[in-house]
């Protein structure tokens, strides 16, 4: 699998603030608008839903999938690539 995180994402979802569901369910909706092989990038603070529930959405339909937690800043970079 490439890099996700080298490559230029299509779309940024700021999820920040928000709880379960919200980041997955807005995720989803970002994610049905891209076209195969476009790389969302979501920004998530919500340990559950990086964690969790996000890959777990990644990996039944096959998206390709990293996370990168910024220890500093206290939030995810998710990169998902939609195949």
């Amino acid at each position: 699998m490439a890099d996700l995180k080298a490559m230029q994402p299509t779309e940024t979802l700021d999820t920040l603030g928000r709880v379960c569901p919200y980041p997955l369910v807005l995720t989803k909706k970002a994610i049905e608008k891209l076209q195969a092989g476009q790389v969302l990038k979501v920004l998530c603070d919500a340990p559950a839903s990086a964690e969790d529930t996000i890959p777990r959405y990644c990996e039944k339909h096959g998206f390709g999938f990293e996370s990168v937690k910024v220890e500093d800043k206290g939030y995810w970079e998710i990169y998902i690539l939609k195949k």
